[in-house]
């Protein structure tokens, strides 16, 4: 089950990465990290060890567009609208459901920013600013 890059995720390259994305110390690690080419190195390589070939950076990406997808689907079931749905929702809730919960807050000037709420937040950088 080989892929080039720009090739779409087949099912079954994204039930890998989930499991790999399953494990504790995995969820762990990507949970709060900013810099995390290197968790993302080592995602890469245990998916080889499964037959799927990808790099560390479509394997980020894949990570950051399931994310979003996921958050997406949870505000709009939390707002009353369960029409809207993807396929992995349920293994991505199983995974994501013990992190902190990030709200979206409209700013004036039309963005939204993501807060975290939880016990122990550290300051950023773009709460300095």
């Amino acid at each position: 089950m080989e892929s080039g890059a720009g090739k779409h995720w087949t099912e079954e390259e994204v039930k890998a990465l989930l499991s790999v994305w399953s494990e504790k110390n995995i969820r762990k690690q990507l949970h709060g990290t900013l810099r995390n080419k290197g968790i993302f190195i080592y995602i890469a390589k245990r998916l080889q060890e499964l037959g799927v070939c990808r790099d560390w950076k479509q394997c980020r990406a894949k990570y950051k567009n399931l994310k979003y997808e996921y958050r997406t689907v949870k505000y709009a079931h939390n707002s009353g609208d369960v029409t809207k749905t993807m396929k992995f929702f349920h293994d991505l809730d199983a995974i994501l459901r013990y992190e902190p919960v990030t709200q979206l807050a409209a700013e004036e000037n039309g963005r939204c920013s993501a807060t975290e709420t939880q016990l122990n937040t550290s300051p950023t950088t773009d709460s300095a600013q």
